[in-house]
């Protein structure tokens, strides 16, 4: 079987050479590795093409006619050759044996997600915050429909066709594609299997803006995909958001300790904001759209946006 490794490159110049270093040590029978490039203005581009002389099976597309990382993907996934995708991000690594670990999970399921280790990539201030840190023990569940276990696009897994057959990822979304394109993977069918021993080490985010940006637009596509399932914000969800952003603010005192607490802190608050305005932005819009199709099919249980 042959795969496709595939990486969204968006202004990655910084880490994109440790990802593709990472991949040149990596294992299997047939393979490929492809970089999209979404409109980089820094060096990436020439950085990659400069690794294509030493990793005979890296190629180089440019997918620079429409931002995010979900188009970037399907953008690979268009021109890839192998019959299964495996999905990495340019600021990560992976590690030893992730391919062959991958690749033999693809082997007997159609859908797979590895696991993610915080460890190598970040300074211990960073490790000892309560900022978002998933997918180390397993797959991670969202509280509300479908009910769906989800893993995030940095270590993931999918036979193409079935790829195909789902749409590819949803690009409406610039963030929170990855956990949409769990859910619709599932709902097609086929279930999603974590591989504990196909590891990628995460970056996180390294400054307090880079921090408070991520948790704001993390949380604002929150709330557009529970409206994609048919969960909107009401008015007193929306009351709710506010007051944590007007309160939250006074709790700072707490956490002036270090930098870790600060970014804690930080990201807190950068979620109740995302959310606060996720709610006024997109519930209202979303819910009359979910209403219109839901009244041009009754038999549609779940409406998705593509």
């Amino acid at each position: 079987m042959k795969i496709s490794v595939i990486i969204p490159c968006f202004n990655a110049a910084k880490t994109i050479a440790v990802q593709l270093e990472a991949l040149a040590k990596q294992t299997w029978t047939e393979w490929e590795i492809i970089v999209v490039d979404n409109g980089s203005t820094d060096e990436s581009v020439a950085i990659v093409k400069n690794y294509q002389k030493h990793i005979p099976n890296l190629r180089l597309i440019q997918a620079s006619d429409r931002p995010g990382a979900a188009h970037a993907r399907n953008a690979g996934a268009k021109v890839a050759t192998g019959e299964a995708l495996l999905f990495c991000d340019a600021d990560d690594q992976v590690e030893p044996g992730w391919l062959t670990a991958m690749g033999e999970a693809l082997l007997k399921y159609d859908f797979v997600a590895g696991r993610f280790d915080y460890t190598q990539l970040n300074e211990p201030w960073l490790l000892n915050t309560g900022i978002f840190q998933v997918q180390k023990l397993g797959l991670s569940q969202y509280e509300f429909p479908p009910y769906l276990p989800f893993a995030g696009s940095g270590n993931l897994g999918i036979k193409k066709a079935l790829h195909e057959a789902v749409g590819g990822f949803n690009e409406d979304l610039i963030y929170a594609e990855d956990t949409d394109y769990c859910f619709r993977v599932q709902l097609l069918g086929a279930q999603l299997y974590f591989i504990e021993e196909a590891v990628a080490q995460i970056r996180l985010r390294h400054t307090f803006q880079d921090i408070y940006k991520q948790g704001k637009c993390w949380a604002e596509s929150h709330i557009y995909l529970r409206s994609l399932y048919g969960i909107t914000a009401n008015k007193i969800n929306t009351f709710g958001y506010l007051i944590k952003v007007l309160v939250y603010p006074i709790k700072i005192i707490f956490y002036l300790q270090n930098r870790s607490k600060f970014a804690e802190w930080l990201w807190v608050l950068s979620w109740n904001i995302g959310l606060f305005k996720g709610s006024l932005k997109y519930s209202q819009a979303l819910r009359s759209k979910n209403d219109l199709s839901i009244n041009k099919s009754s038999e549609v249980e779940i409406v998705t946006v593509n």
